[in-house]
């Protein structure tokens, strides 16, 4: 069956809540930036803002075009389990033009070693649900590897490490997530 598009508006300009949510628990009328436009519209569409708040985050992530090279890592890392099976997580997950920048063969070769790549993704990871006002107030975030996350902007100007929000406050069953576009690189041991 053919998907057909649908009269509702691509939720680019949709401002996060103006208060935060104490859990970081959002809404799909929460969901703020330009790279939202690059996500299925048909609430059908398993990779939709209402498709991906059905399920825990990798699978959400599989299902959405913006993140193919995301869920490969994650794959080749065996992490998917382990993201699907956390309480409340906040991701930050680069959008494939993010992956493209390493390059073909670098990203080949980290996906070739998931003991290189695997720090790499869990620097993407914070073990704390936050929506995008929690992000803010926070100012810096501490990564599943340890590593600080610093928070600067607000709304469509908020970046992580210097790195863009290019759709945020996306729901997840576990998750919220905030598409970037970079790969985040880890600060060295």
């Amino acid at each position: 069956m053919a998907s057909t598009a649908t009269n509702t508006p691509a939720p680019t300009t949709t401002k996060p809540s103006a208060t935060a949510a104490a859990d970081g628990v959002t809404k799909t009328s929460d969901v703020f930036g330009a790279g939202c436009a690059g996500v299925p519209q048909d609430p059908a569409n398993k990779g939709s803002l209402a498709g991906m708040a059905m399920d825990p985050v990798a699978t959400a992530a599989s299902n959405n075009p913006l993140l193919t090279k995301l869920v490969a890592a994650v794959k080749a890392t065996n992490l998917v389990d382990t993201l699907n099976s956390q309480e409340a997580i906040t991701v930050f997950a680069p959008a494939d033009p993010a992956f493209a920048e390493l390059g073909d063969a670098k990203f080949a070769e980290l996906a070739a070693n998931p003991n290189q790549l695997a720090p790499i993704l869990q620097y993407h990871v914070v073990g704390k649900r936050y929506d995008a006002k929690g992000l803010e107030q926070a100012g810096s975030v501490k990564a599943l590897s340890g590593g600080d996350l610093k928070i600067a902007g607000s709304g469509d100007s908020l970046t992580v490490n210097g790195a863009p929000v290019l759709c945020g406050n996306i729901p997840t069953k576990n998750a919220t997530v905030f598409v970037i576009g970079k790969v985040l690189t880890p600060p060295a041991a």
